[in-house]
Formats: structure tokens, sequence, C-alpha cells
């Protein structure tokens, strides 16, 4: 059974909740969750299997110094991936975003993540279907899915817990 590396960026604190959840619920398959501004692409490098989580913020900006966090995050971690060969990992993606405040921009951050992995090799999985949203545009869409699981914590709070539990379902025998 693959161990799963969880990893994500927060500025609120809403995705690192989600990470929390996520290894609460995988029990034993998955190591404590890491922000990544404390991670280094060999730490990533290290896992077979991968959960990568990530708030959108503003104008589906990446979370990082630019956006006007204190800290460093995925704005200044991707351009590391580039370099990497991820290729034989599986990664699945989580994204946090308001669809009703910023829905030009809904989860933009997780096309992000996607470009980024994807083009270092590494086999996404978890895409989630785009309806029960309303937004107006994502880069995080591949045709009519999200390509990862999309949580609206502002407005839709109440249906987090079972997309949430869906996901994990569906990309459950990416560690089995």
């Amino acid at each position: 059974m693959a161990k799963v590396g969880i990893f994500f960026g927060t500025d609120t604190g809403n995705t690192r909740k989600f990470a929390k959840t996520i290894a609460s619920k995988l029990g034993d398959v998955a190591d404590k969750p890491v922000n990544i501004n404390k991670a280094s692409v060999d730490d990533l490098l290290a896992y077979d299997v991968l959960i990568l989580g990530s708030p959108t913020y503003g104008e589906g900006e990446l979370p990082g110094l630019s956006a006007g966090h204190d800290n460093e995050s995925w704005e200044e971690f991707l351009p590391t991936v580039a370099g990497a060969d991820f290729s034989g990992k599986t990664v699945a993606l989580y994204g946090l975003g308001d669809q009703e405040g910023y829905p030009g921009h809904f989860v933009d951050a997780l096309g992000f993540l996607y470009d980024a992995f994807a083009d270092a090799g590494a086999t996404i999985v978890g895409m989630t279907s785009k309806e029960g949203y309303e937004f107006k545009k994502s880069k995080a869409l591949l045709g009519d899915q999200f390509v990862g699981l999309a949580l609206d914590e502002d407005n839709q709070k109440e249906l987090s817990e079972g997309r949430l539990n869906a996901w994990l379902e569906s990309i459950s025998s990416a560690w089995a």
C-alpha cells in the first residue's frame, strides 16, 4: 500500500483544515500534512501518491508573497516543480475558492497546480464535475470537469463534507 503525502498552501487556515481532515479520514495511509512553505521538491518526490491543496486568492492568484501573504507558498514553490520528474507519481488536487465573490476565477489555483504537475510527468486523478457550482470561468476546468476537488466554504460549506467523501472514495484506488 502506497503512503500518501499531503501538502497544502494556506493563509486563512481553511486549506490546512481540509488537509488535516483528509489525513484523518485516510488514517495510517497518509503522513501528517505539511505546509508547502516548509517542503522541498524532494519531500514531494519521496511519495508515490500526493494530495495537494491550495486556495485561490483575489483575481485567480496562488497563495504567496505577491498575493499579500506573510509567507511563501505555492506561488514560490511551483517554479521548482518545472525541473523535477514526477513520472510514476499519482497526484490528486483539491482547492478552495469563492464562486460568488470571484466567479471569473473560481478555484483557478487548481489549474496552476494541474499544469505544473502534469507538465512534470505526474498522473493526475480525482477530476470532479462542475455541476452544482455557479461561476463564470475557471482555469481549473478541463472540458466540463474540474481538475480536482473544488470546495467553496464561503457559499456552499454544507456541501463540502459530502463532496470530500465522494472525492476520496473516487481516488482511493491510487493508494490501495
